[in-house]
């Protein structure tokens, strides 16, 4: 089942906003707890100063009628230590919150009536504190609770402050502070932050798809150039390079490398193709002419040109399957190979040719494909050599072809012939390459001799170049890596 098309753009978007989204939740509820925090602390303060007021009156034996209770509309309780209420705000018409549900004063001879646990709370907490006769408690107990003042009606934050008198005991002021104003920012800044977040959400999403659209124009470019060159077949065509100098420029950059690389190995493809078959046509229409006419004539059949061309054509089969099976990436076997023998093996029964061996001079590789090589290699020094072909095998310390810094195996072909003229010291190497000079279809090279060995020599780690020996001729050089 296909799975559904999301683009890179919705979804940089969506990403975006959602991080945006609980960035915003996290700093609007770190807001809203700080500010909730910061008002209750002031409300909290607000009462504490009015209960310490009253408490001071208390201190120096004010009379109930003579304590500031109506203070800005603020409910205000005293209670002593049997927990009656003494004295209250004269509009207070229900008060929860601060242990006693009393409104109303009580005469010290009547009894208490309701409420006995939650004042003998009251109480205990009181006691916590020993203090002298005229002395304000140090310590304040803050409480949230509600309120009903001339018929409003609303939630405070009430103070409790013991107060030490001489006359009447021990006193606790209940004092409260509105808790209007919290509530009101509070909900004021949520209100801001539900209507202001969706609209700044939205803002982020816009942006980020503006910006994301700007971004990936090039890449977009790219797309469409890459499918028309599909389309085409044409890899001559290059993919547009934004002058950006970023990541999308890299990309069309490296594109336009893959291309050009693409573009070059199908075109040695295409002449590989083309030189092949015009290489294969030679020798199987000189065979099959020969035996067309030992068909008709027996007895003019040239038996030696005919097994000479099965030969030739034998080998072009076999040097052409074997860059197909180099092509298509073929690792090396990576077993150790002794250079020296294999030296002395691919000399033996060649006219004219010297060997010269360091022992034990190993590699790792396929021993099939180095034999291939040497044979290859013996086989275009004998074909340009006057009189003498000379083989040396050695060790040499310094780094070899492939960028290692160990131990480095080397193996010189060098023949006494005319030389590789500097121009073509690459060029031999290439496939289906012949010089013209020396290098005919009579003396039975195809021009594969070469380029096998060379990517041999690249597969195994190693190199493999032309140079002049003193003497004029040409020296080939194979450099790998010691086992």
């Amino acid at each position: 089942m296909s799975r559904p098309f999301a683009s890179v753009r919705a979804r940089a978007t969506l990403a975006a906003t959602l991080v945006v989204a609980v960035a915003l939740v996290a700093a609007g509820t770190a807001v809203l707890l700080s500010l909730r925090s910061n008002l209750l602390g002031e409300a909290g303060t607000q009462a504490e100063r009015s209960a310490r007021e009253v408490a001071t009156g208390l201190a120096f034996a004010k009379p109930y009628d003579d304590l500031p209770l109506d203070v800005d509309d603020r409910p205000v309780q005293v209670v002593d230590e049997e927990g009656r209420l003494v004295a209250a705000s004269e509009d207070l018409e229900r008060i929860s919150g601060t242990g006693v549900d009393a409104v109303k004063p009580q005469p010290a001879a009547t009894a208490r009536d309701g409420g006995d646990d939650d004042d003998d709370g009251a109480d205990d907490d009181d006691h916590g504190e020993s203090l002298e006769p005229g002395e304000i408690g140090a310590r304040t107990t803050v409480s949230d609770g509600s309120a009903t003042i001339d018929g409003d009606t609303e939630d405070y934050r009430f103070a409790a402050v013991p107060v030490e008198t001489e006359d009447r005991g021990r006193l606790t002021v209940y004092a409260g502070a509105p808790l209007s104003a919290e509530h009101g920012a509070v909900n004021t800044a949520l209100t801001v932050m539900l209507i202001g977040f969706p609209v700044l959400l939205a803002v982020v999403a816009w942006v980020t798809w503006l910006v994301t659209r700007r971004a990936l124009r090039p890449v977009e470019g790219i797309r469409r150039e890459m499918a028309a060159i599909t389309a085409s077949e044409d890899l001559a065509r290059r993919v547009p390079v934004p002058d950006t100098h970023d990541e999308v420029a890299r990309l069309a950059s490296t594109t336009n490398e893959t291309l050009t690389a693409l573009e070059s190995s199908v075109e040695r493809q295409r002449r590989f193709v083309a030189d092949a078959s015009h290489e294969l046509r030679s020798p199987i229409a000189s065979l099959r002419t020969q035996l067309e006419v030992a068909a008709a004539h027996p007895e003019l059949l040239d038996l030696d040109g005919a097994v000479e061309d099965t030969v030739r054509l034998q080998r072009l089969a076999a040097d052409l399957l074997l860059l197909a099976r180099l092509d298509a990436g073929e690792r090396p076997a990576d077993t150790r190979v002794d250079l020296a023998a294999l030296a002395r093996e691919a000399a033996e029964g060649r006219r004219g040719v010297r060997v010269r061996a360091e022992e034990d001079v190993t590699v790792a590789g396929s021993r099939g494909q180095l034999e291939r090589v040497l044979a290859n290699l013996l086989d275009n020094a004998q074909r340009h050599a006057r009189s003498a072909v000379e083989v040396s095998v050695r060790r040499d310390e310094g780094p070899h072809g492939a960028g290692g810094d160990g131990q480095t195996a080397v193996v010189a072909v060098a023949d006494d012939g005319e030389g590789v003229p500097a121009a073509d010291r690459e060029r031999i190497f290439e496939r289906f390459v012949r010089l013209d000079a020396a290098r005919s279809r009579d003396d039975g090279g195809a021009g594969l001799g070469l380029a096998i060995a060379r990517d041999v020599a690249l597969r195994h780690g190693g190199t493999l170049t032309v140079r002049d020996t003193p003497a004029g001729g040409a020296l080939f050089e194979l450099r790998l890596p010691g086992a």
